[in-house]
């Protein structure tokens, strides 16, 4: 009874933590306010009340239009709310009250975060990369000491230097910007997390995930311009998750 209490409370903060990232998301790209200003309708600026901000509900109960203007609310919100209080759930589940713990809810976030401001605006801001990376080296310290910083700081910047080898690779054969620099950042904050082998199978999922979303987009929308953010984070995220190592990896592999 006392973990199912848990994990309604995860995923009730996840839902709450959600509708706060999405707001994050929209609102640091633009240089707008977001920790002391109160949310608005988009469309008519109508401040938002308590009852008009309970995540998922709201959109249900609203049926997805303003309360005050009726303009259609944008779903996106209520999908990261939902999912963002789903892995908090999954997050309690797989690292119980520990250390770990944290470091999967910083995962969450990240993803949430990225997700929304990448989709939108196909920007990931510095800001949301600099406080996570500070973020994941303070767990690191408290998890594995000075030494496990160190190690992880080489890795992020090896991980940096694929990433940027790719972009580079990818701008001369495409004869066009092929990669954000973002996507290149946010491989050092993986290495913050990850070792190598595993980064490396972070960019290869997120190729792999990207890979059909990009040609349905294509040839339906004839969209050119992929997010490989959000994918990239999809990879990282379904690693760490799974808890999957690079003795597993070499063992699949049958070295």
């Amino acid at each position: 009874m006392e973990n199912i209490m848990y994990y309604i409370l995860f995923f009730i903060l996840g839902t709450y933590m959600g509708s706060f990232y999405t707001l994050v998301g929209l609102r640091i790209p633009k240089k707008e306010p977001f920790v002391f200003s109160r949310s608005r309708c988009d469309d008519c600026k109508h401040t938002l009340s308590y009852f008009d901000m309970i995540p998922i509900f709201s959109y249900i109960f609203l049926r997805g239009k303003c309360r005050y203007c009726k303009s259609k609310i944008d779903i996106l919100s209520t999908y990261i709310e939902f999912f963002t209080g789903l892995l908090f759930l999954v997050s309690y589940h797989s690292f119980g009250l520990s250390l770990e713990l944290f470091l999967a809810i910083g995962v969450v976030s990240l993803l949430a975060i990225v997700i929304v401001s990448d989709l939108t605006y196909l920007i990931i801001p510095d800001e949301v990369l600099i406080f996570f990376g500070i973020y994941f080296i303070i767990i690191q310290f408290l998890l594995s000491g000075f030494s496990g910083v160190i190690y992880h700081l080489l890795v992020g910047l090896f991980l940096f230097i694929v990433m940027y080898m790719i972009m580079i690779i990818g701008n001369k054969v495409f004869k066009k910007e092929s990669m954000g620099g973002g996507d290149v950042k946010m491989m050092f904050i993986f290495g913050l997390i990850l070792d190598p082998l595993l980064g490396a199978l972070t960019i290869f999922l997120g190729s792999l995930f990207a890979l059909p979303i990009s040609l349905l987009l294509y040839f339906s929308k004839n969209e050119k311009v992929i997010p490989f953010g959000p994918f990239l984070l999809l990879g990282f995220a379904f690693i760490f998750f799974t808890k999957v190592t690079s003795l597993d990896i070499i063992k699949w592999l049958g070295l």
